[in-house]
């Protein structure tokens, strides 16, 4: 075991679970989180792993990439979705949890555990054996510190986050529950629908897109030739590309019936609930840079929203991230130290999940290295090994951040036509693989003590 205490910088989710994994192994670990002592524009408390977007980690079937990739992440006993699981709130087949349960589970885990020392302050410089996982709100100091240590500037677009609404300001009777094809309600939940939809006619529609696309927003050079993620693309942005771009995204009414007219309507707004009580509901898809008067003008159009008392609004804020195939090793470490990692939206993974997983490898690999034994990657035919072959592989050129997807896998050795019956089939395949390189690389030789949460002797 090693004796010396490990860093790991920035006490987000990928943070929270590289330092998790250490501790889980016998390494005495300093998590440093910046927050309180330095804030930033998109965080609201000092607690570990707050989500500062949305409050879901998305599908939880294996079908979909980001279902399988948690499966995944389970095989490997991943911290970060025991807590989710703790938190979770209604939201159909998703992983939706309520935020500050969620946290505050995180944050209680990390200060609990006798391996695990929390300081409050800023890293400004990179000294191995590390894991950096500050996330796409990196302080400047340590960005120029990584600047000068990869010999690459990192790269930098800009992020939006959705607004969220008072319940009781919807108006009931204007808008109903319901999950697409009603197959999505989450096991046990009371209600019939895990998302309240707000039904538009195709005049309501049309001047609801005219209203958005003609809105006030925020501006600055910055934001001139902005090459946004499109997962996170602000909703007066799409709007702008064509009339029908939002019903076919966000607003589609796809496997949607309105139980007052028996009909499909021409667009539908979906609002998530965003706590356990559901009490605060998230507007699905409208993450914005609109001024705080136009959020209220304009949202206020929706049918049932036209009294929504706005719990949160849309705001902007910028995430970057290191161009990774340009810098960074197979396993993301400095190319020129491995026990230098990096972990989490900083090495350009986009979404929750992703991030989590990132940090959970980088905690076994730190370990794996600092053992002697060297890091190791899951194979590809797994949904988070083909993600780090992306982050090492991609055309450094053009580098963009990455969501979990079925394009990222190696393809079935034969061709499987039906797309539900092939993604079982290749979940099948990644499942399996990442039990095999579970059990190979031995990766649960959790030290007796760290897993007992007794005291260990320095």
């Amino acid at each position: 075991m090693n004796r010396g205490a490990l860093k790991v910088v920035g006490g987000g989710l990928a943070g929270s679970e590289a330092a998790w994994q250490l501790a889980e192994r016998g390494h005495r670990v300093v998590l440093y989180e910046m927050r309180p002592v330095r804030s930033t524009p998109a965080h609201h408390t000092d607690r570990l792993a707050e989500l500062v977007c949305s409050n879901t980690f998305k599908s939880t079937e294996t079908t979909n990439a980001h279902g399988l990739l948690k499966a995944e992440m389970r095989v490997l006993g991943s911290m970060i979705l025991e807590c989710a699981d703790e938190a979770r709130v209604q939201a159909g087949s998703a992983l939706a949890v309520d935020r500050d349960v969620f946290a505050t589970a995180v944050t209680g885990r990390i200060e609990a555990h006798p391996l695990i020392d929390i300081r409050r302050e800023e890293v400004t410089r990179i000294e191995g054996p590390c894991v950096v996982a500050t996330g796409p709100l990196t302080s400047d100091a340590l960005a120029h510190a990584m600047r000068d240590r990869l010999g690459s500037g990192a790269l930098a677009f800009y992020d939006a986050i959705a607004p969220i609404i008072s319940r009781e300001s919807v108006d009931e009777s204007l808008v109903f529950a319901a999950s697409r094809y009603d197959r999505e309600t989450m096991p046990g939940a009371a209600e019939e629908g895990s998302y309240l939809n707000c039904p538009m006619t195709r005049e309501e529609y049309e001047a609801f897109i005219a209203a958005l696309a003609a809105a006030d927003q925020y501006h600055g050079h910055e934001f001139d030739e902005v090459p946004y993620f499109e997962g996170c693309m602000p909703v007066e942005v799409a709007a702008k590309r064509g009339p029908d771009t939002l019903r076919f995204g966000p607003l589609k009414p796809v496997g949607l019936t309105d139980p007052r007219t028996g009909r499909r309507p021409w667009a539908v707004v979906q609002l998530r609930r965003e706590d356990r009580n559901g009490n605060m509901w998230n507007v699905v898809g409208f993450q914005t840079r609109l001024r705080i008067p136009e959020q209220q003008r304009v949202l206020r159009m929706i049918p049932g929203l036209a009294n929504a008392e706005f719990l949160r609004y849309g705001s902007i804020h910028r995430n970057s991230y290191l161009n990774s195939p340009a810098t960074l090793t197979p396993h993301l470490s400095a190319r020129d130290d491995e026990a230098i990692l990096f972990a989490g939206q900083l090495t350009g993974v986009e979404g929750y999940t992703e991030s989590s997983a990132t940090g959970l490898l980088a905690g076994i690999n730190l370990s794996r290295i600092l053992s002697g034994s060297g890091p190791e990657l899951p194979p590809p035919t797994t949904m988070l090994g083909a993600l780090y072959r992306y982050l090492s592989e991609a055309d450094p050129q053009h580098f963009q951040p990455m969501n979990a997807n079925f394009g990222l896998l190696d393809d079935l050795p034969e061709p499987v036509r039906d797309k539900r019956l092939k993604r079982e089939k290749l979940a099948e395949r990644a499942l399996a693989a990442m039990q095999r390189w579970s059990d190979d690389q031995a990766l649960f030789s959790a030290h007796p003590a760290s897993s007992a949460f007794s005291a260990v002797s320095s």
